[in-house]
């Protein structure tokens, strides 16, 4: 029942009154406004900015620029997230090989290129056979390089390398909720990660349904930030099915993820999406996603040294440009 308050007749001549009735009104708005819920700004109204030159890309007119042999070597097909880091005039390519018969265990295989586009396999491929990786994420501190990627079973490990080429197993990520326990036994997949001072981020997904994040100054306990995802599957139909990110950058001031994602529940087709953050655990999507379609997925973005590109790695490596 609403409060009752007295007649206008009656608390003019009572001016003692008129306090009590705006307290009252000010408190019934307050609740009132209370009971509205909190929305996401809508298509349309970033908060905050997204670079052009982190959303607007072309395809390169000789996509694709790598892909499998076709032949029967262990490389046959190649699939999901390669990585790609460019340091000095030299682009390095980390990718996942397999063939279509037989175990299609996933092996590890290596690239370099001068510009980023005409590629040479290493004639010690594959440069790591002792267990499956795929979907990896590089990441170089100090003189050593840490790949965080797919086991079997969508399990994340890590390997680490001083010269690209021998890369020694060092187990399975040990994630941990925010009570110190372990996750949930089952997948946790699509590692992407960036470090920060001496801080490892690390963000994960399971079965595609959403993205974790948890840290650790260690590589050997990760804690969740927080035990909620800190990226969900839409609200728009883009991205209503699943997601997994590929990678985080910092750019002028603020972090930039790219996800892939899938408006199908049968997973058929993937595109490449953006999302922006100040902190790493709020995330708002770029309104214009997706920024990439036709199954173009597990993308990651490269500062050629005057302009950003967007490679995607499934299943085949192709090459967009800034615009």
């Amino acid at each position: 029942m609403l409060p009752q308050f007295p007649k206008r007749s009656e608390w003019v001549q009572h001016r003692f009154c008129r306090p009590v009735f705006y307290g009252a009104l000010i408190g019934l708005c307050s609740l009132v406004i209370s009971w509205i819920p909190w929305q996401a700004p809508s298509v349309g109204q970033n908060t905050l900015p997204f670079s052009t030159e982190l959303v607007t890309f072309k395809p390169y007119a000789k996509n694709p620029v790598f892909k499998g042999t076709g032949d029967n070597t262990w490389d046959q097909k190649i699939r999901e997230r390669g990585f790609i880091l460019r340091e000095g005039n030299t682009y390095h390519l980390w990718y996942t090989g397999y063939q279509t018969t037989g175990e299609q265990t996933k092996y590890l295989g290596y690239a370099t290129s001068g510009d980023g586009l005409t590629w040479t396999r290493s004639k010690a491929n594959p440069i790591y056979n002792q267990g499956w990786v795929e979907d990896m994420s590089v990441v170089k501190s100090g003189d050593t390089y840490y790949m965080f990627a797919e086991g079997k079973d969508d399990i994340a490990h890590l390997l680490t390398s001083t010269d690209r080429v021998h890369w020694q197993e060092q187990g399975e990520l040990d994630i941990r909720l925010t009570n110190g326990q372990p996750i949930s036994k089952g997948p946790y997949g699509t590692p992407a990660v960036i470090k920060e001072g001496e801080t490892w981020y690390l963000f994960y997904e399971r079965k595609d349904q959403a993205v974790w994040l948890a840290t650790s100054t260690d590589l050997k306990i990760w804690t969740n930030v927080q035990d909620d995802p800190v990226l969900d599957r839409g609200p728009d139909e883009y991205d209503r099915y699943a997601v997994a990110m590929n990678q985080v950058i910092r750019y002028k001031g603020l972090f930039y993820a790219y996800y892939h994602a899938s408006a199908f529940a049968d997973w058929h087709e993937w595109s490449m999406n953006v999302a922006v953050s100040k902190d790493l655990i709020h995330w708002e999507k770029y309104s214009k996603n997706p920024i990439l379609t036709g199954n173009k997925s597990s993308g990651i973005v490269v500062n050629d040294g005057k302009r950003f590109r967007l490679y995607t790695m499934h299943p085949e490596v192709n090459v967009f440009l800034a615009k």
